[in-house]
């Protein structure tokens, strides 16, 4: 079923073209996440209308975005195979033309170099990223008072269990911190799970990891073997509640797509059940996986592993209810073969949507709970 009060969507923007549009979205963005001046309410109704986009593709072809925001300055990372690189720019758009800066390589062999995630932590950058090959990957993390230059040598996160594990980031949610991963349960790749373990510091974590997130509904085992739970990343809502926003599908089909996971009201993080899943995929390009009243792309397929473009990557700064806020994400284009080596990064905008149920069954707990989602535009 489709959302009725849905505007028409204009073709997405590409990240790398410049728009004046979107930098008045990126101003707006600022203002909300820095003052916090927008009117409470709900975002239920008819979505903000779309500006117009400018047309043509990125001009660069790259995946897993994370990006943040350091005042007027946005600041993105990305793996290069064998290392990492830092780029800033004014604007997102300006990301792709802006001198890309190498942070790090892999001088010690250490493998496949996946999924930077970059960070703040008491005024220093933090980039996490996975290397490894086949079942050894592991997430490591080079550190720097500098958000493109002199980080140091790479440290391994002793992660509970010492599985396989990939795509994590570190928030602070309620004055602790997190480590939020996707990973193994056994030795062998079944099926990738949400993990989340407490960190005494941004580079040590304590006690046991806790699943929060199985792939073990219908609409995430379309595409399988294995069947994926990823790139989790943190934002909290207007009510103060933690949500994590994964992909999945697998990352190699045009059925990847974003879905949402909500910690209920006073929930325990490490607590499974205490986390309630959307029922379908928020963004995605197939319209029989999608959450009722969420409609599927136009013109990108296999949207995921993106972004939030927060303050200083804080949760702190997640937008309040009512205006539109920048987004990013890696796609495909519609009518390009989908593959890893095509995926390219767009921008977009998300807002917040209110009174939204997700519901569940045969499980602990209550059967539903009512709060905000999120409505992610191309």
């Amino acid at each position: 079923m489709s959302d009725p009060t849905r505007k028409p969507l204009h073709k997405p923007r590409s990240l790398f073209r410049r728009s004046s549009a979107l930098g008045a979205l990126a101003l707006a963005g600022a203002l909300a996440a820095t003052l916090f001046m927008a009117p409470p309410g709900t975002a239920q109704g008819a979505p903000p209308a779309r500006e117009a986009a400018p047309q043509g593709q990125t001009s660069l072809r790259a995946a897993d975005p994370s990006v943040l925001r350091v005042g007027s300055t946005y600041v993105g990372v990305q793996s290069t195979g064998g290392g990492i690189v830092v780029r800033q720019a004014s604007s997102t758009d300006g990301l792709a033309t802006a001198p890309a800066r190498q942070v790090w390589a892999d001088s010690r062999g250490r493998g496949e170099v996946w999924a930077p995630e970059i960070v703040m932590d008491g005024g220093r950058y933090y980039i996490y990223f996975t290397a490894g090959v086949g079942a050894a990957h592991r997430m490591f993390v080079i550190r720097s008072a500098s958000p493109d230059s002199e980080y140091g040598a790479e440290t391994q996160l002793a992660l509970p269990d010492d599985k396989w594990a990939i795509d994590g980031t570190l928030f602070t949610f309620e004055g602790q911190r997190w480590f939020v991963w996707s990973g193994w349960a056994g030795d062998t790749n079944v099926e990738q799970n949400l993990y989340i373990a407490r960190m005494s510091s941004p580079t040590r974590p304590t006690g046991a990891r806790y699943v929060i997130s199985q792939p073990r509904e219908s609409w995430e085992r379309v595409v399988g073997n294995p069947f994926i739970n990823e790139s989790p990343e943190a934002i909290k809502d207007p009510n103060g509640q933690l949500h994590i926003a994964y992909s999945a599908n697998g990352s190699w089909s045009e059925q990847y797509c974003l879905a949402d996971l909500r910690l209920r009201k006073g929930g325990d993080p490490t607590y499974v059940w205490d986390w309630y899943k959307s029922n379908g995929c928020l963004f995605g390009s197939n319209r029989s996986t999608m959450m009722a009243g969420w409609d599927p792309t136009l013109y990108v397929n296999g949207p995921g592993h993106h972004t939030f473009v927060l303050l200083h990557g804080d949760i702190d700064t997640s937008p309040p209810a009512g205006p539109k806020f920048p987004s990013m994400y890696h796609a495909v284009p519609k009518g390009t073969p989908y593959s890893w080596a095509n995926r390219q990064w767009y921008t977009g905008t998300f807002v917040w949507w209110g009174d939204t149920t997700y519901s569940r069954a045969n499980v602990p707990g209550p059967t539903s709970d009512k709060g905000w989602s999120l409505k992610f535009f191309e």
